[in-house]
């Protein structure tokens, strides 16, 4: 940028987020489900690792499994939803 006309300065203002705690973000899922009143979060188990979300367990519709896998991606950190969900 030096040596480019009509620059008189650069400012960085870039930032990193931190990297963040997959038992962070295991809890704030299991807190998005428990907030739904579409989800039934006592039936389904969340595990995480690697930006990875594993969803396991039953639930009532297919509604419900949607909320559950939608309530995953929202979450920071997440690159990846495994839905293994069993609508009953």
């Amino acid at each position: 940028m030096r040596n480019l006309h009509g620059v008189k300065g650069v400012t960085n203002m870039i930032t990193i987020k931190p990297r963040v705690v997959p038992t962070d973000v295991k809890r704030r899922i299991e807190e998005a489900l428990m907030r739904s009143a579409e989800v039934d979060a006592q039936r389904i188990t969340v595990e995480t690792r690697d930006g990875k979300v594993t969803l396991r367990g039953t639930v009532r519709s297919c509604a419900e499994r949607q909320e559950a896998v939608r309530a995953s991606w929202a979450a920071p950190g997440v690159s990846t939803v495994e839905d293994l969900l069993i609508v009953c």
